[in-house]
């Protein structure tokens, strides 16, 4: 049971219930992560804001990757278990991907420095080299695509922390961190 009580759609602060409308209207259902996020209507406003802006960069399938990396990295069960469901279903990633991205990597050679990229800045928090940093540029990412990169990685790493720090119920198909990538 999580820690922190997640709202209903209803409970959830009057400024909250807009963007939770969007979030059922845009999947069908409003998983507990943005139930939970509304408890603050100011943070899940910033964090809407975020995730739309981050929606036109890079691509679905990278943006997918390099979440399942971070939350692999983090031991975010909740976030894996979401981002195994959704780079599956809406980026139609192969589970064999799926396995590969959860370990830092991918099969897809510019995906590839991407994803490692992403997994060194949280392993290293931000400390990476100038050798990570030419290795991704080498792939064909520009300076821009770097910072983003990096804030997909912010980003996943916001949900995350919340998710652990609540214990949020799952409500995707469960993924064990712990089994093998």
């Amino acid at each position: 049971m999580a820690r922190i009580t997640i709202p209903t759609r209803d409970d959830a602060p009057a400024a909250s219930q807009p963007v939770l409308d969007a979030v059922h209207k845009q999947l069908g259902v409003v998983p507990n992560m943005f139930r939970l996020i509304a408890s603050s209507p100011a943070a899940l406003q910033g964090f809407a804001a975020n995730n739309a802006a981050l929606a036109k960069t890079l691509d679905v399938k990278t943006r997918e990757r390099i979440a399942l990396a971070v939350a692999q990295v983090n031991g975010c069960g909740y976030c894996l278990s979401a981002h195994t469901y959704l780079g599956l279903n809406l980026a139609k990633l192969s589970p064999d991907e799926v396995a590969l991205n959860r370990s830092g990597a991918s099969a897809d050679a510019k995906a590839n420095a991407a994803v490692r990229f992403a997994a060194k800045v949280v392993r290293e928090r931000g400390q990476v080299t100038d050798a990570d940093l030419r290795a991704v540029r080498a792939a064909g990412y520009s300076d821009g695509e770097i910072v983003e990169i990096v804030a997909v990685v912010a980003e996943n790493i916001f949900t995350n922390l919340l998710n652990l720090v609540a214990d949020t119920d799952i409500d995707f198909p469960v993924v064990d961190v712990a089994e093998a990538a």
